[in-house]
């Protein structure tokens, strides 16, 4: 079912980009797509949530739905509305930074704030359906949690001090960190009353061991034992967190404040947003707290109710294996959704030289009528677990170890051991560097239905940026593929013959009248090392002959 949202929907070439990711600043990206190589080549923009006031993860932790300042503006914005681009934004459902000013309310405030109920306390959530442990929380019934889905070890909780010093645990499914601040002599002379050489003796010992990474209760305070008490409640009292919290989506503050950002984004300029973890918001005893039904669905619509207030498409973001037909349930709701199908099976298709699952893949999405938006790389990497159902397993670990031996990094899906999430490359690069490759890949995404979305690294032929992986230290695997790179190397970029052709590429689909949503698509017959795509609208038609053995292709047109 398409309603009257996606049928209006226009299907040209979208930019993917954080707001810092050329030149340094979304002003920036502006000029660039002012220049003369770059008109008509694009119609939409999807621009990372750094966009916001946000903390971690690379925009993913928000603060609030305010401008960056130091990245962006409103004018910024403005300019890209008056070029005729609209935008794709970012919408994160499940959570919100503890800076917020809703946590750090409950912070100041306690029981008194009246976002006490906006985020979820793990004992209230669970009262009744487990056992009080000695470190002040619920441990959940084991039959009430045994189908949950965690992205980390233990339980989802951080645990948080109130002002009157009580510890409360909230729900905490993403990223958490506790930081404890250093003590000065003259804080431990004022706050435990000690003289000013113990205090000096104490503040030595502290430091030292928070700078060691240790929390305040691992501290070995040798013979100065009788202030640890007085020291350690005071070293709590000044912790600081870092993290992302989860939303209780039954608190209407919650919903005024999902109202209230839908809103902004329109007026941003955004056409298209982006639902980022929705699967996670819906929470109830018992249930698997991911994609539950009927919740998920239930919060699906009632967002678009608010959407509809303000004519935006929604375009949730989940990650799942094409065996489970999610894709399919979203599209029969009447939603666009991810190809995130694509990356992989083109790669399939150049290293056996065969159209067999893209053909299986294009047949799909016309029989269902699933209205998707499709790439090649992105921030995240190359998804391959997605593709658990359409190819076999084996073909899996083939692409796994393909552009692993190309230099990309396998992400396990949250540490099991052959459930694969993504790799993380460059496409580029987990296409062996070859531009012949490239080029045929992204004439392939041009063809393909849907609405393509093209990575700023991809489009400049980006390879894998080690160093900046090894910048970022642990974690930091997905640097791999996020190069800033200067106008500097944007402008050497745009005189490779690789850049400039798939720039030729992404203006035919922007301008050709034969694409778009309300056009035909003809699968031609052809030998299996090949694939012969057709679209058809108005008159004209354009069509795709592409050679998956030796990666050329040829585009005719005719009209009439």
């Amino acid at each position: 079912m398409i309603n009257d949202k996606l049928a209006s929907l226009k299907a040209g070439p979208m930019l993917n980009a954080y707001p810092d990711s050329i030149g340094g600043t979304l002003g920036d990206i502006v000029a660039f797509l002012k220049k003369p190589e770059m008109q008509q080549v694009f119609q939409s923009f999807y621009i990372l949530p750094s966009l916001f006031n946000t903390d971690l993860d690379r925009g993913f932790s928000v603060i609030d739905y305010g401008i960056n300042e130091e990245l962006a503006s409103p004018d910024d914005l403005k300019t890209l509305r008056e070029m005729g681009i609209d935008l794709k934004l970012d919408f994160v459902l499940n959570h919100a930074s503890v800076l917020s000013e809703q946590f750090q309310d409950i912070l100041e405030k306690g029981e008194d704030s009246k976002y006490k109920d906006f985020f979820i306390n793990w004992n209230k959530f669970w009262e009744g359906n487990g056992e009080m442990t000695e470190d002040g929380y619920i441990q959940p019934y084991p039959h009430l949690i045994k189908d949950m889905f965690f992205r980390k070890p233990g339980l989802p909780i951080l645990n948080v001090r109130m002002p009157d010093g009580t510890e409360v645990p909230y729900w905490n499914t993403f990223y958490q960190e506790v930081r404890y601040r250093e003590v000065s002599t003259q804080e431990l002379m004022k706050k435990i009353k000690v003289q000013y050489t113990t205090a000096e003796k104490l503040a030595g010992i502290v430091n030292e061991a928070l700078a060691a990474g240790k929390k305040p209760k691992q501290i070995d305070f040798g013979k100065y034992g009788k202030y640890a008490d007085k020291v350690i409640d005071l070293l709590e009292s000044k912790r600081e967190y870092l993290g992302q919290m989860d939303l209780n989506i039954k608190s209407p503050l919650v919903w005024e404040f999902y109202d209230d950002t839908l809103r902004k984004l329109k007026e941003y300029g955004a056409n298209i947003v982006r639902l980022d973890a929705f699967a996670y918001a819906p929470k109830e005893p018992g249930l698997r707290n991911f994609l539950n039904e009927p919740g998920t669905w239930d919060l699906l619509s009632r967002i678009r109710e608010l959407a509809d207030k303000y004519g935006l498409t929604l375009l949730p973001e989940i990650h799942s294996k094409y065996e489970e037909k999610i894709h399919e349930k979203l599209a029969e709701e009447g939603y666009m959704t991810y190809d995130f199908f694509l990356p992989g099976l083109i790669l399939d298709a150049f290293e056996r030289n065969t159209n067999e699952f893209l053909l299986k893949w294009i047949r799909d999405i016309q029989e269902k009528k699933i209205r998707v938006v499709n790439m090649l790389g992105c921030h995240d990497g190359i998804p391959l677990l997605d593709l658990k159902g359409l190819i076999p397993d084996s073909l899996i670990e083939q692409l796994i170890q393909t552009v692993v031996g190309r230099g990309g990094y396998v992400k396990d899906l949250h540490g099991s051991k052959n459930i694969y999430y993504q790799v993380n490359a460059t496409y580029y690069s987990a296409l062996g560097e070859d531009d012949r490759k490239l080029l045929l890949a992204r004439a392939i995404q041009m063809f393909m239905p849907g609405k393509p979305q093209v990575w700023y690294l991809d489009l400049m032929a980006g390879k894998n940026d080690y160093e900046a992986v090894k910048r970022a230290g642990a974690g930091g695997h997905k640097e791999i593929n996020r190069t800033n790179l200067t106008m500097e190397q944007i402008e050497e970029g745009l005189k490779k013959d690789v850049v400039r052709k798939q720039l030729e590429l992404l203006r035919f689909r922007n301008t050709y009248p034969a694409f778009g949503f309300d056009a035909t698509l003809h699968v031609l017959d052809s030998a299996e090392d090949r694939l012969c795509l057709k679209w058809e609208k108005d008159g004209y038609s354009a069509t795709l002959e592409a050679d998956l053995k030796n990666y050329e292709y040829k585009i005719s047109t005719s009209e009439n």
